[in-house]
């Protein structure tokens, strides 16, 4: 049977006839088509054409079950919207199901050198978009500035991504780390740390900053304010970037700028 009671195609015959069309010669399909693939070599038969060799993978299965189309949030376009780099996608799916790890390439190179469909087993791979997200991450930090440049902010050199790429989950999220390199931040201190961060302002003025400015102005407010730890850094890096946390200062800091550097710690 190849038509349905309303005169509609099914699936096999059409499909058979595009796979000839267009040249098809491997068809990778998940392994639910298993069943239906001996009906379809039958039609490549009858037609007189080479069917093409078919390989079948277990099925991806998501937190609610088999994967569908019909999941909006799985589509392309969602996943861009979502930062999602193509490599990442591209990585994920080429190891997913396999003995092998999914590990962040840049580049489809080494993916493709060790393709094996002797690798993937047979019981359902979990397609976990957190992972995604994770991987994702992990692709971001390698990025090269050339490959990236035209989606940052007008202006932001590769000394910029370099210092805030390891600390990205999108690409997308430069642009925040941009405006804190070269906008001005506003963070107004906790009452107890007012002083010290006017000690700080003046031992910035001080420091030679043609030479690791960052060391210079920790190790100066050391000796000045007797400060360490925690009570030295994160008044220190909350006044120069009102983040708790990011890149490391002293990479920052030389791209904030000394009298940037100074008006923000001296309020």
């Amino acid at each position: 049977m190849v038509r349905r009671e309303d005169g509609s195609w099914l699936y096999m015959l059409p499909s058979a006839l595009d796979d000839i069309e267009l040249g098809v010669t491997h068809v990778v399909r998940g392994e639910d088509h298993v069943a239906n693939t001996a009906l379809q070599v039958q039609m490549f038969e009858a037609l007189g054409a080479p069917a093409p060799a078919f390989a079948h993978e277990a099925l991806l299965v998501g937190a609610e079950g088999k994967l569908s189309k019909r999941l909006g949030s799985l589509g392309v376009e969602a996943l861009r919207a979502e930062g999602i780099e193509p490599a990442a996608l591209v990585a994920k799916l080429a190891r997913i199901g396999t003995s092998l790890p999914v590990e962040p390439f840049v580049e489809p190179g080494p993916l493709i050198e060790t393709f094996d469909f002797a690798t993937f087993g047979r019981a359902p791979a979990r397609f976990d978009l957190a992972e995604l997200a994770g991987l994702n991450a992990r692709i971001v930090h390698l990025l090269p500035y050339e490959k990236v440049r035209a989606r940052l902010p007008e202006g932001m050199s590769e000394a910029d991504w370099l210092a805030v790429r390891p600390n990205l989950r999108t690409v997308a999220e430069a642009a925040e780390w941009w405006d804190i390199l070269h906008g001005h931040v506003a963070a107004p201190p906790a009452a107890d740390d007012a002083g010290f961060l006017r000690e700080a302002a003046a031992a910035a003025a001080a420091v030679d900053w043609s030479a690791d400015p960052w060391r210079q102005l920790v190790d100066l407010l050391k000796a000045r304010t007797g400060r360490t730890g925690k009570a030295l850094f994160h008044p220190l890096r909350g006044a120069l970037t009102g983040r708790d946390s990011g890149p490391e200062m002293a990479v920052l800091l030389p791209l904030i700028g000394r009298e940037e550097a100074i008006a923000r710690l001296g309020g």
